[in-house]
């Protein structure tokens, strides 16, 4: 049987530290993808690049959702 292995629980129950949380994420795989990029590019592995690339772009967009949606709620509590 199978274990089911979970991360431990946000010590900040704060929907504003998970949405940054995830922002950090997405923009961290954007950089770290690159890494994935260019070695299956040096091994000419086209089709594991482009896959790479298409995971890449999906993390930019996320990346500037999550920007504007950070932006927007810090403004609303500013006032």
């Amino acid at each position: 049987m199978a274990t089911i292995v979970r991360e431990a629980a946000s010590p900040v129950k704060d929907k504003n530290y998970d949405l940054v949380h995830a922002l950090q994420m997405s923009l961290q795989h954007i950089w770290q993808l690159e890494t994935y990029i260019a070695d299956a590019d040096a091994d000419g592995d086209t089709e594991l690049a482009e896959w790479f690339r298409r995971i890449q772009d999906n993390n930019r967009k996320a990346g500037e959702q999550g920007k504007k949606m950070l932006m927007q709620r810090l403004q609303q509590e500013k006032g």
